[in-house]
């Protein structure tokens, strides 16, 4: 009699295989989690950026945009204090909500960037989701790199630990 075909044990020992393999390989390959926490601060990086450029538009308008030191622009009935014509690092905390839709009080926490080590540049700010504190080691937030007098304010994101 000739033998055709797998054995049962065969099978389960094949079955188990592809299912310790797929176990172990699934998540590296369907990590949701990740890319919708990368997909909000890429929103995050569009709202600031719109944000900033209207508050630009807004300096331009009162003739402010090439000032050397911290003018406030009124956005929508609020202070908003720039330099070169965008929004201080400093200054999102202010009005932040006036000139964007963002929360900065339940969905995100801002830090603003101090001379310590702890926290991100002098002239910047980064936004991490409310759940999370900033931390230069975690890669998982958006900066807010205030304008100089050769470039204008930059958003980033870096999302390598979400």
């Amino acid at each position: 009699m000739q033998q055709r075909g797998f054995t049962l044990i065969e099978l389960i020992i094949v079955i188990v295989i592809l299912g310790i393999l797929a176990v172990t390989a699934a998540p590296r390959f369907i990590d949701f989690q990740s890319d919708a926490r990368g997909s909000t601060l890429q929103g995050l990086k569009g709202g600031l950026q719109g944000g900033a450029n209207l508050v630009y538009a807004k300096a331009a308008i009162a003739g402010v945009q090439n000032s050397t030191t911290a003018v406030d622009v009124t956005v929508n009935g609020s202070a908003v204090s720039t330099i070169y014509g965008y929004p201080t690092a400093a200054g999102l905390s202010a009005g932040l909500s006036n000139w964007t839709d963002i929360d900065v009080t339940n969905d995100w926490t801002l830090t603003l960037g101090t001379a310590d080590a702890a926290t991100p540049a002098l002239g910047s700010a980064a936004f991490t989701p409310a759940s999370a504190a900033y931390d230069s080691a975690v890669a998982c937030y958006v900066l807010y790199t205030e304008a100089t007098a050769s470039s204008a304010a930059t958003v980033t994101v870096t999302t390598t630990d979400c």
